[in-house]
């Protein structure tokens, strides 16, 4: 895992304590106190750049001589220097020129370069730390020695201000996960805060300020419709240079694999005599990733609109920027081949797809066939201890099983449908826009979604779209607050359990439906406690109360809450599957993608297929006009039958699991019941696997935390004990 982690504490003055002596493990130190940074983990040296646009702090006088032209000296500018971690693709002069503009108090800057980065300015004694539109590089701070410690990780923090576990937090992140007013900016430990999507920390000695750096859309001024040909053409570009941004940085030859050499430069003689070939490459085939740049290739649209244009951007004359930069060598593409999961012929039809998008001669394509040993919940005891819980934690060893066989630098498609496809509450948007005739094609494609067969579905059809329609009325009409305040009440309702949507035979229309609100429970929610559901409803009740700024439209507001839930999921699994040496680069999730994505017209986006659309457009921009049949059709089913398939054949496992759970300790679940959900979800009941996924992924990770032992600061001042859930009890390993 890799962070960042700083701190400002108040100047020296009567009644301020001394600085503890204390430091992260293994970190690499940006610069020196009062205000220091430092970077932890296994960062590429490219990856961690600073630059200064004032007086050096080693004491280096400004670049006048300190001197006025009539010889009086002058007082030095206060330190403006700026820390770039990630994948950035700005120069130096950008990134100064940004710091300059920081200066003035503008924000957005920091934020308007390619790629995936996190950036930490200090003018002065003012540091600020930005944090990304999705949500994938989020931002954590706490109070402590006087002052803010902030970090891009919450566990470091935790163990440093030794918090407690918040079991209030966990509760509302399995009551309703995609809902952020229940989760408000509190983590999984007492006093560590998260700083929101499109947001930055603003730390003034040791004084600190969340402020946002993103204009949103308001009710009161109703912007024009954007031109939808302009709209598709800002996607495509911004698509373009996030890729060109990952193939501008230096290669990376993990697991002490050669290093790739420049473009221009001899070749490897590792490399061998023939290209992929050499000695690197046969080690990769033994396991761990390739070196080089490689992308995830699946019967789906983003993945492979990814390693289509990767595959497309030239390189060195000669050359196809590929695992390597000899001459003829191709992008490695990797194709997941589930062998135990039935999906009904939906399996061969992806793998045609993949097999024909792979006879580009630019890809040199990789068929990862897995069995048992790749299904969701294998290999459940074995995995790291994650900076937060995720129900991405069951599928771990699935993705790693895939990654394996990725490259140092692998593009996946992950985000894509978080941020080109129109959330269910857009249909709201809609109609408090005015825009009622764009109704007309989603509520169709709805009504077609769930027919059983042509008697039945004829009349189920006819009464969707007034049903949907109604729905979406009665949502643009409700405020925030009563949509809030009506969550609240329904979590305290006693039959709450059978009157929510919370089965998991609900199709398109019932899945749209409930999504139809300003917030709604998560899968999980229906095997919570009484008291549990209790906290929740308090937390809603509070955030239903507190001011929230500029009015939003639900649609909006859901979607980009569906947006923040996914990039964290992203960045979970990231830390649960990783592969030494790798970077897994998701440019769907960059900002200027997310940016460019938020200005398709709505009417676009709430289109059946939109995602499809938008993409093949993208790729003929791009010159890539031939795609197979059946390019871009839905994947859903995918997920449901392995997760299926993975409860059948770990059923036995996941039962001793719970047997003592912590989760019962901490008085959120009971256990007998989530056995016997757990149970008859195996044997094949129409429960609601996600939710049963987020139980399982949290008790995972409640026993790994409480597994741990050490800290991750060292020092004499380190603190000795590590982040604990007050009355939660530690049990046996299974």
């Amino acid at each position: 895992m890799r962070w960042l982690v700083g701190w400002s504490r108040a100047g020296s003055r009567p009644g301020v304590p001394a600085a503890p002596a204390v430091q992260p493990v293994g970190a690499r130190l940006l610069w020196e106190d009062p205000d220091p940074l430092w970077a932890v983990g296994d960062w590429r040296p490219d990856e961690v750049r600073v630059v200064h646009a004032g007086p050096h702090p080693n004491g280096t006088r400004h670049p006048d001589g300190g001197r006025h032209a009539n010889g009086a000296r002058t007082t030095a500018p206060p330190v403006a220097r700026l820390a770039v971690l990630g994948r950035c693709g700005a120069d130096d002069h950008q990134l100064r020129t940004g710091l300059l503009a920081t200066r003035g108090g503008a924000l957005r800057p920091l934020t308007a370069w390619p790629g995936s980065y996190t950036a930490v300015a200090q003018i002065g004694r003012r540091v600020t730390v930005t944090g990304d539109l999705a949500g994938a590089r989020p931002v954590f701070h706490a109070a402590w020695a006087g002052g803010t410690a902030y970090a891009t990780a919450a566990l470091p923090l935790a163990d440093l201000v030794e918090a407690e576990l918040d079991i209030g937090h966990l509760a509302a992140l399995l009551a309703c996960p995609d809902s952020p007013e229940a989760l408000g900016d509190s983590t999984p430990y007492t006093g560590v805060r998260r700083v929101p999507p499109g947001h930055a920390l603003v730390v003034r000695d040791g004084a600190r300020d969340v402020t946002g750096y993103e204009p949103s859309a308001s009710l009161v001024v109703a912007a024009p419709e954007p031109d939808a040909d302009q709209a598709v053409d800002g996607v495509r570009d911004a698509l373009v240079e996030a890729v060109r941004t990952r193939f501008a940085a230096p290669r990376h030859a993990p697991n002490g694999f050669p290093r790739t050499p420049a473009p221009g430069s001899a070749p490897d003689p590792d490399s061998g005599p023939v290209p992929g070939m050499g000695p690197a490459f046969r080690r990769a085939a033994r396991g761990g990733p390739a070196p080089g740049i490689g992308a995830d290739l699946s019967g789906g649209s983003a993945s492979a609109t990814l390693a289509l244009l990767a595959a497309g951007l030239p390189g060195p004359p000669g050359t196809l920027l590929g695992h390597g930069t000899g001459a003829g060598e191709r992008l490695l593409v990797v194709t997941f081949n589930d062998l135990v999961a039935d999906r009904g012929g939906a399996r061969e039809a992806e793998l045609e797809r993949a097999r024909a998008l792979a006879a580009d001669p630019r890809l040199h394509h990789v068929v990862v066939a897995a069995a048992d040993e790749a299904l969701p919940y294998a290999d459940l005891l074995d995995g790291p201890l994650t900076d937060e819980p995720s129900p991405t934690l069951v599928t771990a060893a699935r993705h790693r099983h895939r990654l394996a066989a990725g490259s140092a630098d692998h593009f996946t498609g992950h985000g894509a449908r978080q941020v080109l496809d129109a959330h269910p509450a857009r249909l709201a948007d809609l109609l408090l826009g005015r825009r009622r005739r764009h109704l007309l094609r989603p509520v169709s494609a709805l009504a077609r979604a769930d027919g059983p067969g042509p008697a039945a579905f004829a009349g189920f059809s006819a009464s969707v779209p007034f049903t949907v329609y109604r729905a979406a009325r009665r949502l643009a009409r409700t405020s925030y607050r009563e949509g809030l305040e009506g969550a609240a009440a329904r979590f305290l309702a006693p039959d709450f359990a059978t009157t929510e949507h919370l089965t998991g035979t609900a199709g398109a229309v019932d899945a749209s439906l409930a999504a139809l609100t300003w917030c709604r429970p998560g899968p999980a929610a229906r095997w919570l406690t009484g008291a549990a559901l209790a906290e929740v409803s308090i937390r809603l009740q509070a955030a239903a109360v507190r001011p929230t700024g500029a009015p939003q439209r639900p649609g909006e507001r859901r979607a980009a809450a569906a947006l923040a839930r996914h990039a964290a999921d992203l960045r979970v699994l990231e830390q649960a599957a990783e592969i030494r040496g790798q970077r897994l680069h998701a440019p769907f999730l960059d900002n200027q993608v997310v940016r460019a994505c938020r200005a398709l017209p709505q009417a676009l986006r709430v289109q059946p297929g939109a995602r499809a659309t938008v993409l093949r457009s993208v790729l003929a921009g791009a010159g890539i006009r031939e795609l197979p049949p059946g390019w871009g059709a839905p994947t859903h089913a995918a997920h449901a039958a392995a997760a299926r398939a993975g409860l059948r054949a770990y059923a036995a496992l996941l039962l001793r699991l719970f047997d003592a759970p912590l989760l019962a300790d901490a008085g959120l679940i009971e256990a007998a019941v989530v056995r016997d959900a757990l149970h008859s979800a195996a044997q094949g009941a129409p429960l609601p696997l996600d939710g049963l996924a987020e139980l399982v992924a949290t008790e995972l990770w409640l026993r790994r935390l409480l597994a741990r032992r050490g800290t991750c600061w060292t020092g004499p001042a380190a603190p000795r004990m590590r982040a604990v859930a007050g009355g939660v009890v530690p049990r046996p390993s299974l």
